[in-house]
């Protein structure tokens, strides 16, 4: 009974603390960037107080039942709270802190029975995705960029790293006890934690708008490259660039009756391996001309019309913040994330700031948008074929991610949902929903015969997308959650990069629209 009392005095001395906390925070809360969190708080605060609360409970539970046998077979069983608070496995509870303290058996944060991947295995995903086939439009950003170019791909490799720390630094709040615990999950949970309470949805919309456009791009990309690499692999045959597109997207519509990556996932380590093969052979081309290197062609100087679609190109090819929320979540230790991110980011800049340079300096002012393209004709054939293969294989992936997207957000069965599921009672994909499918695969398909410029694509989608991904939101949403705990050089930091990650944005969307507008007007003349 005294303990009961000492617990209910403690909560009521919480509770004054906390409405004092909230009135010396009122001034910061009129700037904007801890209305939610004051909210939050209080929140977890309650959490807290009821926490302990059942805890007692099961603690009298124990000491009125201390002296039962356990395995009577009458018995009853554990109520439903008492299985909230214990492992599957009947393991001690984890320390409140834990990623294992899930909601429930399976919780939103993923149960304990959830197969967690090491720090390397979580490396070896962000290097799949910040060194894929989107490094072979590297070239042409030193092209109109010279030695800035070079310095953009280092910058953006520690701006892309840090976002992504922060970003993850978003997912943990601190309760009253100062233990730091996991209370997001996703990218868009923590968008919509930045808009309540006021639009507590606004800002995951925003976030699966962004994720969609970027998804689909990405599937136009692959669907251009295919058709520009066979194209100029066999420039005798008469099948143009849009018919060799067409082609790849035959071959690309049996993704539409996916309903899991396990069978595609098995050629994703081949397909990285691959291309990790031609680099080395690109590269060791490239050495076997080092006498003809063109040193005096590195300006610099930039081009002011076409530099800004070179700062999106580098942007895009460094995009991964989507998945890190997932990634880290899954780890084994994910206190090893900020290391994992150093050594995956460093190398990444090294490897593609010695790519672009070394294949520039082979061909200077004849680089072409796709670096393979320069290659001579024996050895481009063999290479760009397995570089399609390569693109091929890689589409189902964002075009799988795409679809999940548009289904949770529209198709999904729920009172919010704008149309009917796409899937029956029996887990099949219904007839207007492969319908769907089919239409979204066509639509890469149209957008990559339209607009077949793989380097001004790329710009434009990080330009738009990417830098918004990648820069402006984790840096907005580091500042609106964690304002009252930043000090003045993070602050600094995020503020910067929020402002000239804005200003590469607008300027390289603005100008990459209007290279593929002068693009299709060229095109159309001819």
């Amino acid at each position: 009974m005294a303990t009961l009392l000492r617990s209910k005095l403690s909560n009521v001395a919480t509770t004054v603390s906390n409405k004092s906390q909230a009135k010396v925070s009122g001034m910061f809360a009129r700037m904007g960037f801890q209305a939610a969190t004051d909210e939050e708080a209080v929140g977890f605060a309650h959490c807290d107080d009821l926490d302990f609360e059942h805890r007692q409970g099961l603690q009298m539970d124990i000491l009125k039942t201390e002296g039962e046998p356990c395995g009577d077979e009458g018995a009853e069983p554990p109520v439903e709270g008492d299985i909230h608070y214990q492992r599957g496995d009947g393991a001690p509870l984890p320390p409140s802190g834990s990623k294992d303290q899930a909601v429930g058996a399976g919780g939103e944060f993923g149960g304990h029975d959830k197969p967690k991947i090491t720090a390397w295995e979580a490396g070896w995903n962000v290097t799949n995705a910040i060194q894929g086939m989107f490094v072979l439009g590297l070239p042409y950003a030193i092209l109109h960029g010279g030695y800035l170019g070079l310095f953009l791909i280092i910058f953006a490799a520690v701006v892309c790293c840090y976002t992504g720390k922060i970003l993850i630094a978003c997912l943990y709040e601190e309760n009253e006890d100062g233990e730091v615990v996991r209370v997001r999950d996703s990218y868009v949970a923590i968008a919509n934690a930045c808009c309540a309470p006021r639009f507590p949805t606004l800002g995951g919309r925003v976030v699966n708008v962004a994720q969609i456009i970027e998804l689909v791009m990405t599937c136009i990309l692959y669907v251009v490259v295919s058709g520009n690499l066979m194209y100029n692999s066999f420039p005798g045959l008469p099948v143009s660039q849009k018919s060799w597109s067409i082609i790849a997207t035959a071959l690309l519509l049996p993704c539409a009756f996916l309903k899991n990556l396990k069978a595609v996932s098995k050629f994703s380590l081949l397909c990285t391996l691959a291309h990790f093969v031609i680099n080395i052979l690109v590269i060791a081309y490239c050495l076997s001309r080092a006498r003809d290197w063109a040193w005096e062609k590195v300006k610099f100087y930039i081009d002011v019309k076409k530099f800004p679609i070179s700062i999106g190109i580098i942007v895009f090819s460094y995009t991964s913040q989507i998945f890190l929320p997932s990634l880290e979540g899954n780890m084994q230790q994910p206190s090893e994330f900020h290391c994992m991110m150093n050594w995956t980011h460093i190398a990444a800049c090294v490897l593609k700031g010695l790519f672009a340079l070394v294949a520039y300096l082979t061909w200077a002012d004849e680089t072409k948008e796709v670096i393979t393209d320069n290659l001579p004709g024996s050895i481009r054939a063999v290479v760009n074929i397995f570089l399609v293969a390569k693109a091929l294989l890689s589409y189902p992936l964002p075009f799988f991610a795409a679809v999940e997207v548009l289904e949770k957000s529209l198709f999904q069965e729920g009172s919010r949902a704008f149309f009917p599921a796409c899937y029956g009672g029996d887990g099949r994909l219904k007839s207007w929903g492969l319908t769907l499918r089919c239409a979204l695969v066509v639509f890469t398909l149209l957008m990559a015969i339209y607009v077949p410029h793989f380097a001004l694509l790329m710009g434009l989608t990080g330009s738009l997308t990417g830098a918004g991904l990648c820069f402006l939101l984790p840096s907005l949403f580091h500042l609106r959650l964690l304002w009252r705990k930043l000090l003045w050089h993070q602050v600094f930091f995020d503020v910067a990069i929020f402002v000239i990650g804005g200003i590469c944005s607008v300027s390289g969307f603005v100008h990459s629209l209007e290279g593929l507008i002068e693009a299709y007007g060229t095109n159309a003349e001819d």
